[in-house]
C-alpha cells in the first residue's frame, strides 16, 4: 500500500519499567530508538505488549510525554489509547493529538462483553466527534483478548460515517483470511491493514496491506525491514522465515515476559526483566527455553548496536 501513514514494520514496544514499577523512560527511549535504526518504519507504543492497561491515565501520559522529550519523533509514535470507557478513551486520544501524533491504536470497549455492532458503531461515533479531527484512528482487532471483534459490516459503517478518520486497523486475530478480506474489502479507499503478528508480514505486503505492528518487532525488527525492502526474492524469502521462527519461539512461553528476555540477555540489561504483576518475569527453564528457540531460529546476536543501558 502506497502513502500508508504506519507503512512497514512497527515494534508493539516494551515498557521499560523501574524495580519499582514505574516506566523507565530512558531506558525505553534507548530501545526506541535502536528500533527505529534497525528495520522499524514506527513504534506502536502502550498497546498490549506495553502493558497499556497495566498503567494509569497519568502515567500513560508521561510515559509518551517522555519519550518525545528524549527525542522520539511523536510523528514516529502510535499510542494506544482504547480503554474501557469513553472518557478516558478520548482524553488519551486528545493528548497524542496534543502531543503531535499522527494516529492512535484505539481497542474496542472491552469490559462489556457481547456488544452489538450498533453499539459500538455509536461508541466510536462518539470518539470520532469528541476527537473531532487532527489524528488518524487505528482500530484495534484482538478478539482473543478484548472478546470484542470488529465486524466487515461495522468498517464498512464507520467508513462511509467517518471517512478519513478511522484510517486502519491492526488485527491481532491471527486470521489471515479476516485480514485479507479488510484488505479487500476496504484498502482501495485507503484503509491501512497491519499484521498484528510477524507470520504474515510478506504476504499481507503483497495483498495490498500496509505492514505489521508487531510485539516480535521488539528483536526481529532487522529481519521485518528487510521484506519490507526486499518483498520478494531469496533475501527477503530468508529473512520471512527468520520472522516466523522468532514468532513461534517467542509465543513459547508467555509473550511479554520472554521479550524481556530476549532484550535483557541480548543487551546485558537485567532490568528489562522487570515486568509488572500481574505478569511475571520468565522462570529460569522458561528463560532457557526462549533464548534457545531464538538462537536457533538464527536470530541472535541481535543485528546493529544494543540498546544503551540506562543509568541507574
Amino acid at each position: 500500500m502506497q502513502n500508508a501513514l504506519f507503512g512497514g514494520v512497527n515494534a508493539a514496544i516494551l515498557t521499560a519499567m523501574k524495580p519499582d514499577f514505574s516506566p523507565d523512560l530512558d531506558r525505553m527511549a534507548a530501545h526506541a530508538r535502536w528500533l527505529l535504526a534497525n528495520g522499524c518504519n514506527g513504534l506502536g507504543m502502550l498497546g498490549t505488549t506495553g502493558e497499556a492497561n497495566s498503567f494509569g491515565l497519568t502515567e500513560r501520559k508521561q510515559i509518551l510525554e517522555g519519550l518525545i522529550a528524549r527525542g522520539i519523533p511523536a510523528a514516529k509514535l502510535m499510542p494506544g489509547t482504547g480503554c474501557s470507557n469513553l472518557s478516558d478513551t478520548v482524553e488519551l486520544t486528545l493528548h497524542a493529538k496534543a502531543q503531535g501524533c499522527r494516529g492512535v491504536l484505539v481497542l474496542p470497549p472491552f469490559y462489556y462483553k457481547g456488544p452489538s455492532d450498533d453499539g459500538l458503531f455509536a461508541y466510536f461515533s462518539e470518539v470520532v466527534n469528541r476527537v473531532g479531527g487532527g489524528i488518524a484512528i487505528y482500530l484495534y482487532h484482538f478478539p482473543q483478548q478484548s472478546a470484542v471483534p470488529f465486524s466487515l459490516d461495522l468498517l464498512g459503517r464507520l467508513l462511509k460515517a467517518f471517512p478519513g478518520a478511522i484510517k486502519g486497523v491492526k488485527d491481532s486475530s491471527g486470521d489471515y483470511a479476516n485480514m485479507k478480506a479488510m484488505v479487500d474489502a476496504f484498502a482501495k479507499d485507503g484503509f491501512e491493514v497491519y499484521s498484528g503478528s510477524d507470520e504474515f508480514l510478506q504476504r499481507i505486503l503483497a495483498d495490498g496491506g500496509a505492514g505489521c505492528i508487531t510485539a516480535a518487532s521488539n528483536a526481529n525488527s532487522h529481519w521485518g525491514g528487510i521484506v519490507y525492502a526486499k518483498r520478494t526474492g531469496a533475501e527477503a524469502d530468508a529473512a520471512q522465515a527468520v520472522l516466523v521462527a522468532t514468532r513461534k519461539a517467542a509465543t513459547s512461553v508467555p509473550l511479554i515476559s520472554g521479550l524481556r528476555e530476549i532484550i535483557a540477555r541480548s543487551t546485558g540489561d537485567d532490568g528489562w526483566r522487570t515486568i509488572r504483576p500481574p505478569h511475571l518475569p520468565l522462570n529460569a527453564d522458561q528463560a532457557a527455553k526462549v533464548w534457545a528457540a531464538w538462537d536457533a531460529a538464527g536470530a541472535l546476536p541481535l543485528p546493529g548496536l544494543a540498546p544503551a543501558k540506562a543509568a541507574e
